[in-house]
């Protein structure tokens, strides 16, 4: 990777245990035109710690004020990233991912590992180069033990914002998924947001419900027959693959609820698979 970027960029590293050091890699590593906020591990939290674009504000408001060519965002042990725009546009995590794994394979081919409710994007990216996906139950450790079984280049998780990258360890790692960016963007001269608009175009949604674990086969019986003919993989919950998009359901391992994820070419699509498996629950 490049060592010297250049580029002007904002930080909200939430006051957390990596702070200190992405602070330092990316001023004094990468040699960016660093603007950081909330880099003292020694405060509290100044906000929610999962890095959702939903509660980084003052992330979009700081692209904008140092008009930064982009804008990270981290939880607070500094593996999960959230990545912003020069417009303060903070992207859907999944695409930050399928934007890693892009730049990876233009570098080196080879299989990528995610999990079941990772968009199809990455599908779409890996075949433009021609790897291989391999798709596990949700956690960072399944993904991991797969990555290694295969040999992959590259995986993650999307929903969460969590890039792996082998060459350099095999966990979950903001400070990789930054430089990966950033060396493309050097690069090639592309903005952040040329980067984002390059992806194939998907809608998602998610979210949770109560739920007895008792009721999560009834469910995937219900779920099945309400979509003959999809594709079904059963290795977490179920998931149910369709034209035009597919859903994910799955109970949680430490709560009673039960998780629904869903995507869909069109945002039609994608609402349509989300009430349905909300109806039936």
């Amino acid at each position: 990777m490049r060592t010297r970027s250049g580029a002007r960029v904002a930080l909200d590293a939430v006051n957390g245990a990596g702070s200190r050091m992405s602070v330092r890699f990316l001023r004094d590593i990468l040699g960016c035109e660093l603007h950081a906020i909330h880099a003292d591990p020694a405060k509290p939290f100044p906000r929610e710690p999962e890095p959702r674009p939903e509660v980084l504000g003052e992330l979009s408001e700081l692209v904008l004020r140092v008009r930064a060519d982009a804008g990270f965002a981290q939880d607070p042990d500094g593996d999960r990233l959230a990545v912003a725009g020069e417009t303060g546009r903070v992207f859907d995590n999944d695409d930050v991912l399928a934007l890693a794994i892009d730049c990876a394979l233009r570098k080196q081919k080879g299989p990528v590992v995610v999990n079941l409710t990772t968009s199809s994007a990455v599908d779409d990216i890996a075949a433009r180069h021609g790897c291989p996906v391999f798709r596990t139950p949700v956690g960072e450790a399944n993904v991991v033990e797969r990555m290694r079984a295969v040999r992959a280049v590259i995986g993650g998780e999307g929903a969460n914002g969590g890039i792996i990258f082998p060459a350099v360890h095999p966990c979950r790692d903001s400070c990789l998924g930054m430089a990966l960016l950033l060396e493309r963007m050097a690069e090639t001269g592309e903005t952040m947001n040329a980067l984002a608009a390059s992806l194939p175009r998907y809608w998602r949604r998610s979210g949770k419900l109560p739920f007895a674990h008792g009721r999560l086969g009834q469910l995937m019986q219900a779920l099945e027959a309400a979509l003959p003919g999809a594709r079904a993989d059963r290795t977490d919950g179920l998931k149910l693959m369709l034209d035009d998009g597919w859903v994910h359901v799955r109970a949680s391992n430490t709560e009673p609820i039960l998780r629904i994820a869903v995507e869909g070419k069109t945002r039609e699509a994608a609402d349509r698979l989300y009430r349905l498996a909300e109806s039936l629950c």
